[in-house]
This record gives structure tokens, C-alpha cells and sequence, in this order.
């Protein structure tokens, strides 16, 4: 591995996680000359390396949780060493070496956690030591000379030792700014040394036996203080001396015997953390409700109840957590409910009995804990907070129209659900319609006086651009509105707005961020976009772009380099123009960007374009383990490798062959399967075969890979195994340097999307780790993947390659171990089965309510919902799953038209022809045509709402005593105009372009709005969707024939009618369609059609009675003197009636009728016969 050379220049490495017990150490460590920092946390070390003592530059040495008993060695030869960390290990007195204390740049000590009894000797020679932590041991006593050189210390923590007392030459230490003494028994230490520590920020007297004696009475001149834990003391009140502290941000005072809180604490202007958990406080003073940067109150394990919580609590305007429980609570004041930025409200083991209905409110609430309060009830949410969940309007008159149903149920259930009427609410609200017709009043006054100053200044501007002809005229092109493109995924945010050079490099057609100690170098076979910021005369930013086109770059790179530079200008909105420079012949104004003379390297990149070649595959085998989850384990190819209790996947390229023990489980081959086939989905295109073997049953071709197969299968895997725990390295690369730091997984603060740790304890892989601008490394032991983001720069992803070699090569691993690449968004399954839910399928949230929905963020949502049409509301369709509404009963469909009826006062129709809109005769009403489009205009009248009947009779006795004489024409002009409201129904044919619905809405519409300002509405329906308000005005008359109404008149063709009846009698159409006999139903009746007359009508013997009515058929289809012959259609053996017996007609006849028509209609008249119902 020496031939890659890169670990000379390595900087620093993270080898933690990794068994170096048994001298597996590795070697190639002492290669890295130019080590700074190293750290070797939890690898079983039991004594330090020999190969330290190379590592003559290492300044920071980390060997934390290991069995090291000395520290003995070869580190007082390291002259640069400035940290030592070894915690959590063995380490007694002896084990810790005076010679270290001597090296000049020692600054960092950690050996907490281990087994001393007293301070190192000689550590007072550590002059220029900062950091000094000695916590968890069992010292018992501070040499007085330790700090009497140690001056300079900045954070000392002696916490959880034996200690009884402290030296007073502590007060020495005017710089330290943390000290933890937690968990020492300074019972009478007064502490007396504190207000020397003028720079004191952090304070932890945790479990130290405080008392109000044994605490200063004054700490006015720790100005910086603001972290002060006295938690797990002796304290009854809280200490006089916090008072006094002005800058103290978070107070822990848990676990005490504190009864009340004085007034003072008001004082604590800037306390953001209030920790006042497990004491005897019984009320909470008023004054707490002036902290205004309050963000945590713990109030857990106390004697509150309702009337101990001040009413102002709401004041709080900054308050996030709030927890109090354990407390004897019945109620919290609704003004905690104004604490509009509450995330965390717990509450369990209270006595509560409700919440403020204010609760539901609270928007930022995520979590929310009151169990264990046996008599809770919640209250009820707020009617117009009523989210519709999954889009979906759960009330009853929504699902019942949906259903269906008619409009009298729909409104009998409306009617059901708003409860008695209520006289004074009517009243009310009759006295709001008229405050609000003034209000209209109003509002048209200032909005005409509104109009009349924008028309005054409009003209004054006018006047203005009149008297300074010189005025600078727009030009043409500031008027363009530029394309509104989303280049956030070429570009970030900062792009052009520091006065700079910035250069990308095209690579898979897509611009990557050149390193700025790059600028200037350019490959021959690649293409680049220069930007250079600077600052005009007039200070505002301005910006020169170029792209430069190498020597021996290819199509792709050119083209892209072009149009990149043309996003590029459009995205920092700049005036300039793109300007092209090729190698070798740049421009002047180009060569002067740059420092220095720029310089030409052989080499580029690879092609964007697919290249044709054939693809190598890896034959390996993997063992399947895990039960909710699988996971592979890559084992060595023989036949010695198989287990019978586990499946096995060989994957050999085009041929993927899935073993199944004897002794295997059906979920575990399944899933096998399952991981086989996402396999050859994403990484084989398809192209691969897939062979489900069982144990005994394997082809010849199974045991040739495997070298042969074995004598017997064994069980051979331990029953515990697990494979060791994957590390995540992220590649560093600086000036001359590389860094191999160790992502820790675990912490939150390591994923881009902060995932919250009680959501997920363990902390595991996640996708979320994984940034598009670097180059990660995951060593998973017998496999060494290398990500690369496609962001990332091309010479991390170089040193990135040959260091996964090195680290392969360097560590002790299975001979069967290799190194793979993957590039962002072209993983291979293998490597995505590393990480927790990393899945291709695009995730829902089913739960965003209807408002979240159509609502946006800004204008810029606005715009993308439009165009993308995303977040529109889905369909409802949950009727398809409700059995059917009975049909509405005859005379109730008969009320329901008459009523309708009763409030139409008068009806026009048009019907487009050509472009415009013409005037419907009154005898075609009733009648359409699929390829036309209608417009119908009705005029309703609405009743008025009259005062309540008491009222009127009041003011009838008035009038009579009060104007007794006049004439009845006065009293009835009293009486209040009936108004009326206009609808006009745009009905569109089937076969009907949208031509008709769009000349309607710049013409016929615009009209009707100007005669009817306020009172119209309009209602776009289509053919056989009409609104059952609409039917009911055609009394049932309403027929749909096919074509155009002025359609060229041929020969008369014969013509079939069907008359459909859909749920009630309202919902009568009488539909033309085919002329085939093969269409005619027992269930329905028909009407043909010959010429100008009706030839018959057919009723079908299972059509209802409001199919069979007179009524139902339209007159128009029977003319005076052409009477239609009536055939009823039923099983065999069904007779003809008296109508048909007189006009001498069977079902033969009309059968005939219809074959004739079919033929001269140009359709053949065969077909099935749909038989009748017996």
C-alpha cells in the first residue's frame, strides 16, 4: 500500500471502535509523519503503541475507555504534545508518568474515571495547563502548591471525589471559567474563594452538602456568571447570593427542601433554564411571571396546586418546556395557554379534571402529557379549528352528499344536527344583516373615494412625465418577466454576494465548486464557469461571467458550460453578458481576474454521456441475518461458508442465486427474495436471473463457484454473532493536508435533520448523515464502501479512493474484504442496507389537513402548486364504499319541483353559434345537443326575513297611535321590497370543446355581471352531471340527442332514445344512442324515432312508474297525427297489452323496425339481445 503516498500528508485519523487488543495494531501508522491529533477511543489498548514515539509532530493523543493501567512509554518524547485524554480506563498513581508534566505545550489533562487516590506528582510543573479534569476518582485532598503555577487554567473539574476541603490558593485562578465540584462532601468548606473568580461562567455544586452557612453571602462580582447547579442539597430557601448575579442564565435548584420563592427573583431578568424540581414549593410568586426570557420551568415533584400557579403565568412569552408533575393540580390557568410557543406541556400524576380549551392553540405544541390523571376530560375542540384530516370533510351532510343522497336529506340531517332554533340568536342576527348592509355602504363610499385619489394621482403622474420629456424611458428589455426557475440545485444561496472569484467545473453535466486554492489551474479536457463579484462605483454588486472552454473537452462539457453560465445570469438577476474564452486565446479582461498566470493541465473528467462497455461483476456471497430488517454479511466464496439455520445470496452478476437452509426460516427467504429482486431492479436493469435453491437441491453450476461442494453443511455461526459496529468517516481535505474524522451517529447534532433522540434511542445509521458536498467512508469491516456526493470536489473524491485502499490495507480484516464506490443516488443495495429506512419510496404524510394544503408558503408556494399541481386536495372517495341511497320517492320529487318552480321567475336559454351566443326559442327548451354548449339564465326570487312576530305587533300599535287617519297606500309602502338573485347555468356537451366555457367567461359572463353587480352566480355543469335544480325547470322534458344543433340536413335517419332515471324522478334525461337492437332492456324504456314522428315506444317489464309516465316521454318526440305504437319488452311468453293488441304491433315488429334502422344507419343491427326479466 506504500505506492499510494497519501498517508504521509494525512493530518489526523479517528481509529476508534476498532480490536487492537493482541497486537493487531496497525504499522502503516508510523507512515503518517504529519500526524496532529489521533485518537483511539475504545479499541481494547492495554498499553500505549511503539509506533507513537514516529509520530514526532502529534499534539493531540486520545485513548479514552480502554484497559490502560500506565501511561508509561514513549510520550514525553513527543515535544508537540499538548492533550492527553485517556478517561475511563485503569490508571492507578503509578501508571501516570512525571516526565509528561514537563513538556512545554502540555495545555489539556482528562483522567477522570480512573482509579487515583491522589493529584499526579509533579503536575504543578504543567505551567501552561487550561484544562484539567480529575473527576471520578478517589482523591482526597488538593496539594496547596497545585495552584500556585497554575494560573492560567480556564476549566478544572474535581467533581465526584473524596474531597473535604479546598486550598485557598484557588483564588489564584482569576481566568477559570468552569469549575464542577460535584459530588465531594465540603460540608464545612465555606467556599470562601469564589468571589476571587472574577471570570467564573459555569458553577456545578451538585451533592456538596450546601446550606445557607456554608455559602458566600455575596458573589456581586462574578459578572459572568450564568450557570449555577446547587440541585441535591440541604438548601430551605433559595441562597441570598444568586440575587446578586446579573448575568445568570440557567438555575438548577432540584432536589432541596425550598419551600418558597422570594420576590426577588425578578431580578433574574436574563434566566432562560429554572430547574425547581422535587422541593416543598407550594405557590409560585407572581413576580416569576417577570421573567420574560423564561424558556424552561421544571416544576416536577412539589405541592402546587391550582391556586399556587399565578394567573399572569401567560406573560411568559418565551416559554417552551413546562413540566409540573407530580403535583396536586385540578386546573392550570388558561393564560399558560397564551404561551404561544410551548413545545412541551407535561403534566402526569395531577389531579386534573380538564384543560383550558385554549389548549387546542397551541400550535407548536409536539408534546403533550397528562396521564395519569384518572378524571380527566379533554375539552372539546373548537368547531372552526376543525382541521379535515386526510382531506376528507368527516360531517354528515358532506358524506351524505357525497353519497348521493337527496337534497331533502341532506337537509333534514343539516336541520337535525343545528339543534332548536333560538328567537334571540334569529334576532341577532337579523340586527347584524343590517349593521352589515351599512358597512356594505360604507365600504363602496371609501372605495370610491379610493378610486377617485388613485385616478387624481395617476393624471398628476401623467402631467409629471408630460413636463420632463427627458425623463430616462424604461427599456424593452427591463420590461421581460424572466422564467421563474428553480437554480438552487446548481447554485447556493451565497453565490455572488461577497466580492470575490468563484469557479465551477462541469462535471456530469452539472457545474461542481472548484477549491479555491485551485483557481486558476485548468484541465485541457474540461469546461469552467468563472464569476467575479466586485463592487461598482456606486457600491452595489456587479458581476463579469465567463466560460471557458478547454482544448480537448467534449460536446457535453461545452454545451452545459454555455447554458450554466446563462442560468448563472439569471439567477443573480445581472445585465452582463456571457463571455466565452478558449484555451489559448483568452481575453485580457479574462487573464486579469486571476492573481497569477493561469496554467493548463493534461487530463478532465470522463464524458457526461453514456459510454458503451462492459460492465464486471463481483461474484460474492452474502449470509442473510435480521428479522425485521435484514442485513447481508459478506462471507468467503466456498462451500465451508454455508450454515443451514441461514439464507445465503451469491450474487454472481447476471445470475443471483438465493439458498435456503434446511433449517432457514420463510420469512427470511422471502425477504431474501424480496432483496434480490431490488438487486436486479436498480443495479441490473432487469437483465438478471434470480434462482431460488434449497439445501440438497443445487445445480452443479451453485457448487463450481464455491470450489466444490463440502463433505457436510455445518452450523458453524455462533448463536450471538453480530457484526462488528459500522464507523462513518467523513474526508477531510485542506492545503497539503488530509483528516480522517469519525462521524459519531449517535449525537443528534450530527444529522442535517436533528432527528429527536427519544424517537430514536440507538441513534443509527441514517441517510440524513450523508451531505451532497463531501466524501464519506463507511468500514463496515468486511466491506469498505466509499461515498461520494455529487457536489463534491474531484480531488477529495481522489484522495478519498486511495484512502479507503489504505484503510483497507491497514486494519485486520477477512481476506474476502473489498472497497466499492458509490456516487449519490446510484448506491447499491448492499450499501443502503447499512442504514436505518433508507428506502427509494417516496414518503406521504397522510395526516396534512385541508388548510396546510391550500395553503402555501408565499408566493413562491403559489406558484409551484400552480404549476405542479401537487398540493391540491385529493378526491373524496369514500362514496364509492357506501351501499347505495334508496331512490327518492315519486311524490317526494314531485314537492321538491314544484318548490323549486315556485321561486323561478322567468328562464332565457342561449346556445352558441360560431363565436357568439344566440337566443334559444322557447319550443327547443328541453332539448341538447352533445356538441354544443348552452347558457341559461334564471331568475329566482327570495324571500324576505321579517321581524319576529311580537316586534311587528308593536310597531303596528305604534303606527295606529301615532298616525291614525292616513291612508293604507302609506302603511304598505312600509312594507320591504322582495330582491331577487340570478343564476346562469352553462351547460357543455359531452363532445363539446372548452372553446364554448372560455367564450363565455370573457363575454356573456362579463355582461351579466354589469346588469346584475352582487347577485349572480354562475354554475358550469356538463352533459348527464347537471345540478338536479336545473332539471327540475324541464318538468322532466329534458332530451339529449347527439351532434350539433344545425347540423346539415341529410335523409332522415332513424334514431333510438333511451329514458334513464337516476335515483329520483328529477334525475329523468331521455338519451339518444344506438340504433341496435342488442341495446334494448327489460329495465328501461325506449323511444324510436323514424323521420319526423315517433315510430314506437318500448317499455321495458321491470322499468319503474316514473319510467313508463306519460310524462316521461317528451311530447316533442310525437307529433300531431304521427301517434307512436306502444310494445312492451319482456321474457318469452309476456302478451301484448291492450295498446298494442289495437295498433296490431308486437316486439317482432319493432325489432324489425330497429334492424331496418340499423341498416340504413350504416351500423349492423346484430348484437347480443338482452333478455327481460321474467
Amino acid at each position: 500500500m506504500e505506492a499510494t503516498g497519501v498517508l504521509p500528508f494525512v493530518r489526523g485519523v479517528d481509529l476508534s471502535g476498532n480490536d487492537f487488543k493482541g497486537g493487531y495494531f496497525p504499522e502503516n501508522v508510523k507512515a503518517m509523519t504529519s500526524l496532529r491529533w489521533l485518537k483511539l477511543n475504545r479499541t481494547g489498548l492495554c498499553y500505549l503503541p511503539e509506533e507513537l514515539a514516529a509520530l514526532q509532530k502529534l499534539e493531540h493523543l486520545s485513548v479514552s475507555h480502554n484497559h490502560l493501567t500506565t501511561l508509561h512509554g514513549d510520550l514525553s518524547s513527543l515535544p508537540s504534545l499538548r492533550a492527553i485524554v485517556a478517561r475511563a480506563n485503569s490508571l492507578k498513581n503509578s501508571g501516570v508518568p512525571d516526565d509528561i508534566f514537563k513538556l512545554d505545550d502540555l495545555s489539556v489533562l482528562d483522567l477522570s474515571y480512573n482509579q487515583l487516590t491522589e493529584c499526579p506528582r509533579e503536575l504543578e510543573n504543567a505551567k501552561n495547563m487550561l484544562v484539567l479534569n480529575l473527576s471520578h476518582n478517589s482523591i482526597e485532598s488538593i496539594p496547596n502548591q497545585l495552584f500556585i503555577n497554575l494560573t492560567d487554567l480556564l476549566y478544572l473539574d474535581l467533581g465526584e471525589n473524596r474531597l473535604e476541603s479546598l486550598p485557598p490558593q484557588m483564588r489564584r485562578l482569576v481566568h477559570l471559567q468552569t469549575l464542577v465540584l460535584n459530588g465531594n462532601p465540603l460540608l464545612h468548606a465555606q467556599l470562601r474563594q469564589l468571589p476571587a473568580l472574577t471570570a467564573l461562567q459555569t458553577l456545578h455544586l451538585r451533592n456538596t452538602q450546601r446550606t445557607q452557612s456554608n455559602l458566600p453571602t455575596s458573589l456581586e462580582g462574578l459578572s459572568n456568571l450564568a450557570d449555577v447547579d446547587l440541585s441535591c442539597n440541604d438548601l430551605t430557601r433559595v441562597p441570598e447570593c444568586l440575587y446578586t448575579l446579573p448575568s445568570l442564565r440557567r438555575l438548577n435548584l432540584s432536589s432541596n427542601q425550598i419551600t418558597e420563592l422570594s420576590l426577588c427573583i425578578d431580578q433574574w431578568v436574563h434566566v432562560e433554564t429554572l430547574n425547581l424540581s422535587r422541593n416543598q414549593l407550594t405557590s409560585l410568586p407572581s413576580a416569576i411571571c417577570k421573567l420574560t426570557k423564561l424558556k424552561r420551568l421544571y416544576l416536577n415533584s412539589n405541592k402546587l396546586d391550582f391556586d399556587g400557579l399565578p394567573s399572569g403565568i401567560g406573560k411568559l412569552a418565551s416559554l417552551e418546556e413546562f413540566m409540573a408533575a407530580n403535583n396536586n393540580l385540578e386546573l392550570i390557568p388558561e393564560s399558560l395557554c397564551r404561551c404561544t410557543k410551548l413545545r412541551k406541556l407535561v403534566l402526569n400524576k395531577n389531579r386534573l379534571v380538564t384543560l383550558p380549551e385554549a389548549v387546542h392553540f397551541l400550535t407548536e405544541i409536539e408534546v403533550l402529557d397528562v396521564r395519569e390523571n384518572p378524571s380527566l376530560v379533554m375539552p372539546p375542540k373548537p368547531a372552526d379549528r376543525a382541521a379535515e384530516w386526510y382531506n376528507i370533510d368527516f360531517s354528515l351532510q358532506n358524506q351524505l352528499r357525497l353519497a348521493g343522497a337527496s337534497p331533502a336529506t341532506v337537509a333534514a340531517a343539516a336541520a337535525a344536527g343545528s339543534g332548536p332554533k333560538d328567537p334571540l340568536a334569529r334576532k341577532m342576527r337579523l340586527r347584524r344583516r343590517k349593521d352589515s348592509a351599512q358597512d356594505d355602504q360604507a365600504k363602496q363610499v371609501l372605495k370610491g373615494m379610493s378610486d377617485v385619489a388613485q385616478e387624481k394621482n395617476r393624471k398628476q403622474e401623467e402631467g409629471a412625465d408630460a413636463r420632463a420629456p427627458g425623463a430616462k424611458v424604461r427599456r424593452w428589455d427591463q420590461g421581460l418577466e424572466k422564467p421563474r426557475l428553480d437554480y438552487s440545485e446548481f447554485f447556493t444561496e451565497d453565490v455572488g454576494q461577497l466580492p470575490g472569484l468563484t469557479i465551477w467545473q462541469i462535471e456530469n453535466f452539472v457545474p461542481v465548486l472548484v477549491e479555491e486554492a485551485l483557481h486558476g489551474k485548468f484541465y485541457e479536457a474540461d469546461c469552467y464557469i468563472v464569476l467575479k463579484t466586485f463592487l461598482d462605483d456606486s457600491g452595489s454588486l456587479s458581476w463579469a461571467i465567463y466560460y471557458w472552454i478547454g482544448g480537448e473537452a467534449t460536446l457535453d462539457k461545452k454545451a452545459c458550460s454555455a447554458i450554466h453560465a446563462v442560468n448563472l445570469r439569471n439567477y443573480l438577476g445581472a445585465e452582463c453578458r456571457t463571455v466565452r474564452e478558449e484555451m489559448g486565446d483568452e481575453s485580457e479582461e479574462f487573464l486579469q481576474v486571476f492573481d497569477s498566470d493561469i496554467s493548463y493541465v493534461e487530463g478532465g473528467t470522463a464524458s457526461g454521456f453514456y459510454t458503451v462497455e462492459d460492465t464486471h461483476y463481483v461474484t460474492r456471497m452474502y449470509r442473510v441475518y435480521g428479522k425485521k430488517n435484514i442485513k447481508l454479511e459478506p462471507v468467503p466464496l466456498k462451500g465451508a461458508s454455508l450454515d443451514p439455520r441461514f439464507v445465503f445470496l451469491l450474487d454472481r452478476g447476471l445470475d443471483i442465486d438465493v439458498w435456503r437452509g434446511a433449517q432457514a426460516t420463510l420469512s427470511s427467504t422471502t425477504k431474501a427474495r424480496l432483496f434480490a429482486e431490488k438487486i436486479n431492479k436498480n443495479e441490473r436493469k432487469g437483465k438478471a436471473e434470480i434462482s431460488l435453491l434449497v439445501q440438497g437441491q443445487e445445480p452443479p453450476e451453485f457448487w463450481e463457484v464455491l470450489g466444490g461442494e463440502p463433505a457436510e453443511i455445518k452450523k458453524h455461526v455462533p448463536d450471538d454473532f453480530w457484526p462488528p459496529q459500522p464507523k462513518l468517516y467523513k474526508v477531510g481535505l485542506g492545503l497539503g493536508y488530509l483528516e480522517l474524522p469519525q462521524i459519531n451517529y449517535k449525537l443528534s447534532v450530527e444529522h442535517k435533520t436533528r432527528p429527536k433522540v427519544e424517537l430514536m434511542p440507538r441513534m443509527r445509521l441514517l441517510q440524513s448523515l450523508l451531505d451532497t458536498r463531501c466524501v464519506y467512508i463507511l468500514d463496515c469491516w468486511s466491506d469498505v464502501f466509499i461515498w461520494l456526493g455529487r457536489k463534491s470536489p474531484r480531488l477529495v473524491r481522489a484522495a478519498a479512493l486511495k484512502l479507503g485502499q489504505e484503510l483497507c490495507g491497514m486494519l485486520h480484516r477477512p481476506r474476502h474484504a473489498t472497497v466499492s464506490r458509490s456516487l449519490e443516488g446510484t448506491e447499491a443495495q448492499v450499501f443502503k442496507a447499512k442504514f436505518k429506512n433508507w428506502d427509494d419510496v417516496l414518503t406521504v404524510d397522510y395526516t396534512r389537513n385541508a388548510e396546510a394544503v391550500l395553503q402555501g408558503p408565499g408566493l413562491a408556494g403559489k406558484v409551484k402548486r400552480d404549476a405542479e399541481k401537487k398540493d391540491q386536495m385529493k378526491a373524496d372517495l369514500t362514496a364509492l364504499f357506501l351501499p347505495r341511497q334508496p331512490p327518492m320517492a315519486l311524490a317526494e320529487a314531485e314537492q321538491l319541483m314544484e318548490e323549486w318552480n315556485e321561486d323561478l321567475d322567468g328562464m332565457e336559454g342561449f346556445v352558441l353559434e360560431g363565436k357568439k351566443f344566440a337566443r334559444l326559442p322557447e319550443e327547443e327548451f328541453g332539448h341538447f345537443y352533445t356538441q354544443d354548449c348552452y347558457v341559461f339564465l334564471c331568475r329566482y326570487w327570495v324571500p324576505v326575513e321579517y321581524e319576529e312576530e311580537e316586534e311587528r305587533k308593536e310597531e303596528n300599535e305604534d303606527e295606529k297611535a301615532g298616525a291614525e287617519g292616513e291612508d293604507g297606500e302609506a302603511a304598505a309602502a312600509k312594507q320591504p321590497e322582495e330582491d331577487f338573485q340570478c343564476v346562469v347555468y352553462f351547460w357543455q356537451g359531452r363532445e363539446a370543446s372548452t372553446m364554448g366555457w372560455l367564450t363565455f367567461t370573457f363575454s356573456l359572463q362579463k355582461k351579466f355581471e354589469s346588469l346584475f353587480p352582487g347577485k349572480l352566480e354562475v354554475v358550469r355543469m356538463t352533459q348527464q352531471q347537471e345540478n338536479p335544480k336545473f332539471l327540475s325547470h324541464f318538468k322532466r322534458k329534458f332530451v339529449i340527442h347527439r351532434g350539433r344543433r344545425r347540423a346539415a340536413q341529410g335523409a332522415p335517419q332513424p334514431s333510438l332514445y333511451q329514458i334513464r332515471t337516476n335515483g329520483s324522478a328529477l334525475c329523468t334525461r331521455c338519451i339518444q344512442i344506438n340504433t341496435d337492437s342488442g341495446l334494448l332492456n327489460s329495465e328501461f324504456c325506449f323511444i324510436l324515432k323514424v323521420g319526423s314522428g315517433v315510430a314506437g315506444t318500448v317499455e321495458g317489464a321491470g322499468a319503474g312508474r316514473p319510467d313508463r309516465s306519460p310524462c316521461a316521454l317528451p311530447g316533442s318526440l310525437r307529433e300531431r297525427g304521427q301517434p307512436g305504437h306502444r310494445v312492451r319488452l319482456g321474457g318469452p311468453g309476456v302478451r301484448p297489452g291492450r295498446g298494442q293488441a289495437g295498433r296490431g304491433h308486437s316486439q317482432q315488429h319493432v325489432r324489425g323496425l330497429l334492424q331496418q334502422a340499423g341498416t340504413r344507419d350504416g351500423r349492423p343491427a346484430g348484437g347480443r339481445r338482452a333478455g327481460g326479466r321474467g
